[in-house]
Parts: structure tokens; sequence; C-alpha cells
């Protein structure tokens, strides 16, 4: 009896050398799961901040949704450390409401310090608008800038819908109310209300660049039939200041700060809280979705735009 316990002995000893290697490996596990967490999402700390000079993009087309972006340029506002903000902008426009909200931040930024602009390949209604604010803006000579206008597209699919025979009612509080509504015939009093609301966001669009470019709101307003203007048409008209890469344009930028000749560019980041988990862990090691991602937010952004908008037709 005592030989057939033995081999019971030790399968119960390798049974219990292998629980313990699997509760090692897993304590591995979770402590190497919880480390890459921490290395991926905690704050960084490298060493002082040191004085530079912000850098921030905008690029495609500008939604009415931009609280990141309002919310970089108000941190780099506030930080001490922040001496100047190089803005550069490739953009055709995009929703007014967007538009005069980045035009703001920039505004009231370049009230504490200077902001210069450096346009790229077009840099287009809303895309103008916000160039506006600043100290100095530069383009190239082939850069696609001002258009300044608005435009609101007002489907009417109601005459599509007689035809296959269906029709609509409207219950409304007031004649006014269904007039933006696809599904209803245009009024000439609904033209006309419409017109109006276009008519009001051209003229705070007008008194933006006024204010911004130093010129009379008459001056401005025969500029602005909506036509767009290259780099080197745009010098003479005072809608921007000079031809001139970003080099151009930084160098400049130091030029205004006390001690500015040798302060470093540094990109002044967007605090996104949609980016999925994996694809931070794909890009901290290496990979790089943005490309995917770019284009993928260029095309749902202008399906996003509602209303009245500031943007370059193509």
């Amino acid at each position: 009896m005592a030989e057939n316990l033995e081999p019971q002995g030790d399968l119960r000893l390798v049974y219990a050398q292998q629980r313990r290697r699997l509760l090692l490996w897993r304590g591995i596990a979770i402590a190497a799961l919880i480390v890459t967490c921490g290395v991926l999402f905690a704050p960084r700390h490298a060493g002082p901040p040191a004085d530079a000079i912000a850098r921030f993009e905008i690029k495609g087309i500008i939604s009415d949704r931009v609280k990141p972006q309002l919310d970089a340029i108000a941190r780099a506002g506030r930080d001490p450390h922040i001496k100047g903000l190089l803005l550069v902008i490739d953009s055709p426009g995009g929703g007014v409401t967007g538009g005069v909200a980045i035009h703001d931040a920039i505004a009231a930024f370049a009230a504490r310090k200077p902001v210069a602009v450096s346009m790229q390949g077009v840099a287009a209604s809303a895309g103008y608008m916000i160039a506006v604010p600043a100290q100095r803006v530069f383009a190239y000579p082939s850069t696609i800038t001002g258009s300044i206008g608005v435009i609101m597209v007002r489907p009417d699919a109601s005459a599509l819908l007689g035809r296959i025979g269906v029709t609509t009612d409207t219950i409304t509080s007031g004649p006014m109310k269904d007039q933006s509504q696809p599904f209803v015939a245009l009024k000439p009093e609904g033209r006309v209300m419409l017109q109006g609301i276009v008519d009001d966001l051209f003229d705070q669009f007008v008194t933006m660049v006024s204010k911004g470019r130093h010129r009379s709101v008459d001056e401005i307003r025969q500029l602005a039939d909506g036509r767009p203007y290259t780099g080197r048409q745009a010098v003479p008209l005072h809608l921007i200041d000079q031809i001139g890469n970003e080099e151009q344009a930084t160098q400049w930028l130091k030029t205004q700060i006390a001690n500015g000749k040798d302060l470093p560019v540094r990109e002044l980041p967007l605090r996104k809280s949609d980016k999925f988990f994996w694809e931070r862990v794909y890009h901290k090691f290496g990979g790089d979705w943005s490309g995917v991602t770019e284009a993928i937010e260029q095309i749902t952004a202008y399906q996003k735009l509602d209303g009245a908008v500031a943007i370059l037709p193509r």
C-alpha cells in the first residue's frame, strides 16, 4: 500500500509547483500591464519647463466643435513659459461658429503675447478669419486666401416629394418656423429672413477683418464679395503682411519677444479624450494612425457643418 501512495504524493507535489508557477506568471503579467498603463497614461515630468514659442496648426475643414483647440490656445495663453504663438493654417474654412470661436481665442492670446501666422496652401473664409487677429501674417505667393463671405445652403425637396406622391403638413408656432426645413417650399418672406441671417454673419466677419487688419470697414467690404486671392494679390490689398514661409514667420516672431532669438518652437498639443486605447498603444510603440484618423475626421467634418458656413468651395 505504501508503494502505491508515493506516486500520488509526487503528483500532488508537481501540481503544487505548477500552481505556484502559474500564479507567479499571472502576477508578472498583471504587473507588466500596470507598468504599461503607467507609461502610456501617466503625466510626464521632464524637468522644469523651459521658455518656448508654441506652434499650433489648423488644418482641414473647421468644424463647429472646437473645444480642444480653444482649450489648447487658452492653456498656452496662461502658460508663462509660452512667449508667443506660431499659427500655421492650411484650411479652406468651415463653420462660422467654429471660426469665430477660434478667432476670438487667437485675439485673446494676441492681446497678451505676439502671434505670427504662416499660411500654407489655402487659408480662406473661416481659415482667413482666424488669421486676422495676428500681429503679422505670412503667405506663399500661391497661397489661396481671402474669400471673405458666408454661405447658407437650404435644400428644397418639396418638388421631389410631390412627384412621388408624398405631401408634408407642418404645424408651427409662427410662419417662419418651417422655413429652414428641406421638405417645405421656401417662401419669399422666408428667403428674406435667411438672407438677413447671412447678412448679419457677414457683417460680423467684415468687422473682424477690419479690426484685425486695421483697415476701414468700407475698404474691407469692397474686397469681401466672396472671391479668393493669391498671396501675391493679397499683399497690396493689405489682407496679409508679406510673402514668406514658416521659417520667416518664426524668425519675425522671435524678434517680437525679449531675448527670443534662441527660443525653441514647441508643438501645442490637443487633449483629445476620444482617442481609443489601442490607438494610443499602437502610436506609443511606433505605429502611426494619423493619416487614417485625419482622413476620417475630414470626411466627417463637412457632414457635421450645420447652417451658415464660411468655406471656400472646391
